[in-house]
């Protein structure tokens, strides 16, 4: 039988049969049912015709299943029990869940807030797998739709529809000296600032215009490199006295680790959102809610607590 033609078949009758071969008695399978038992007498007459044969013949208070019945019975229990699973409500098990995530990223948040996540994620799911893909700003909405990928970290002034959005929270820039550069012990001040050769790690174009506008009537600093990666500049940073700017929360968690000074900006910069994005095909899919609640929680956590410890404004 093809498939459209079971479509014009009506399927549910099959359960109806089922109940019929548990309670044998079609007032009982009337109640499970919901039906009055007139109803539930005509649903049979229905089975009896749609399978011709007569399925039950009576025997005392009981119905007595014919052998036909028992068969479709047998046939039936296990294609009715996986399809009722498959459309009850269930909870959500991430340790059971092997499915792989595909997420666009900038290279900020592949450094920064995303590693602050993975531990939780792989703790709480320890079978998926997750792929990283650059985001493309100006291919944001084919990313998460025709490309496949589940959801995008990113900066982003407007939601494109059909997209979903969740704020993670407000991200400053701030600067990064080298410890035994010549304003390392000294507040930096604008003319300091336009004094050193600059470097520029994981800013994006809309975030350097962000820096460029708040900049405006200060002068032009010379920038002497950019690089998604903060190694690029610490490879340099030994014959240059590098002003590297870079996101407050990569300034932060790499200072320490390269002996290097963290220092706000010499002029007024308002922090801007970072955004978790996603397609509404991922809207309700078990799954994808849960990594988004714990990549949201995990990342939000982490904003937080550098825009307290660093007294940003928002």
């Amino acid at each position: 039988m093809e498939l459209e033609s079971l479509y014009r078949r009506d399927v549910r009758l099959l359960v109806a049969l089922q109940i019929l071969l548990e309670e044998k008695s079609v007032t009982r399978a009337a109640q499970r049912l919901s039906l009055s038992q007139s109803a539930m007498s005509r649903v049979l007459a229905r089975l009896r015709l749609l399978l011709d044969d007569p399925l039950f013949t009576r025997e005392g208070q009981s119905l007595l299943p014919t052998e036909r019945a028992l068969e479709l019975g047998r046939l039936c229990a296990s294609p009715l029990e996986e399809l009722r699973e498959t459309l009850s409500p269930s909870d959500f098990d991430p340790t059971q869940c092997n499915q792989l995530f595909t997420i666009a990223t900038t290279d900020y948040a592949m450094q920064t807030i995303l590693p602050f996540a993975l531990p939780r994620v792989y703790q709480e799911a320890p079978n998926i797998a997750l792929h990283f893909a650059p985001l493309r700003a100006d291919q944001l909405t084919a990313q998460l739709t025709t490309e496949g990928a589940d959801m995008a970290i990113c900066r982003v002034t407007s939601t494109p529809a059909p997209l979903q959005r969740s704020s993670l929270g407000a991200v400053s820039v701030f600067c990064l000296v080298h410890a035994s550069h010549p304003l390392a012990d000294k507040d930096l001040s604008i003319e300091d600032y336009l004094s050193y050769p600059h470097a520029m790690i994981a800013i994006s174009d809309g975030v350097k215009a962000l820096i460029e506008v708040a900049r405006q009537g200060y002068g032009e600093p010379r920038e002497v490199l950019r690089a998604y990666h903060l190694g690029a500049a610490l490879a340099i940073i030994d014959q240059l006295p590098l002003i590297i700017t870079a996101p407050a929360d990569l300034a932060y968690l790499e200072a320490a680790k390269h002996d290097l000074v963290v220092k706000p900006l010499p002029f007024a910069f308002k922090p801007f959102d970072y955004s978790l994005l996603w397609h509404p095909r991922c809207q309700y899919s078990p799954a994808q809610e849960w990594i988004r609640q714990v990549i949201t929680e995990e990342c939000s956590r982490l904003i937080s607590q550098r825009v307290e410890q660093m007294g940003l404004e928002t």
